[in-house]
């Protein structure tokens, strides 16, 4: 069984299983709720709403709520000095289909939403990287500092030393030219 639903001005083909994104929704990550803006609900026997089906609803999980990729808005008309540069990133939500039911038949999902908070799993990727440079730290402070500079010698001597560039000699002259003589004007009397 399928469904196709309308959400933020779009419409969306879903089955039972399916995870989708879909404009910025006004839900709690993790909660659930229905969905009863459904245009066709498709299967055996086929129905199409008129907008909408009478009695079909769509039981979505919120699973992440984000910003999408940049975008880059650039602007520019030719030889007018009119350049604008900006970027955007929308808002949205990312929904897992759970049910979909329409006259007493329930189509169900085999698998369970995966809830992903970005935020928190932000916060800890921060702490896991600062509680690495503080180990690295406390663990043997002048060691690394005597390891780095053995690095940095050992670099120079074996380095390929670099061939003289070759001098450049002077450029050959411009070929002389006809000299410019000045006309002497005389005043006829």
């Amino acid at each position: 069984m399928y469904a196709i639903i309308r959400t933020g001005g779009k419409q969306y083909k879903v089955q039972p299983g399916d995870v989708i994104r879909v404009e910025k929704l006004d839900q709690q990550l993790g909660s659930e709720f229905d969905l009863s803006d459904v245009l066709m609900v498709g299967g055996e026997t086929p129905v199409v709403g008129q907008p909408t089906v009478q009695g079909a609803k769509v039981t979505l999980v919120v699973t992440k709520q984000a910003k999408d990729r940049k975008v880059i808005i650039f602007k520019k008309k030719r030889r007018q000095g009119y350049r604008r540069f900006k970027t955007h990133r929308q808002m949205f939500t990312e929904l897992f289909v759970k049910a979909i039911s329409h006259g007493g038949k329930t189509a169900k999902a085999d698998s369970d939403p995966v809830v992903i908070d970005v935020d928190q799993a932000r916060q800890e990727k921060i702490q896991a990287r600062t509680a690495a440079k503080e180990s690295a730290r406390a663990a043997k402070p002048g060691e690394e500092i005597i390891e780095k500079a053995a690095k940095k010698v050992a670099k120079k001597t074996t380095a390929k030393k670099k061939a003289p560039a070759k001098k450049a000699g002077k450029k050959p002259a411009k070929k002389a030219g006809a000299k410019k003589t000045a006309k002497k004007t005389t005043k006829k009397a």
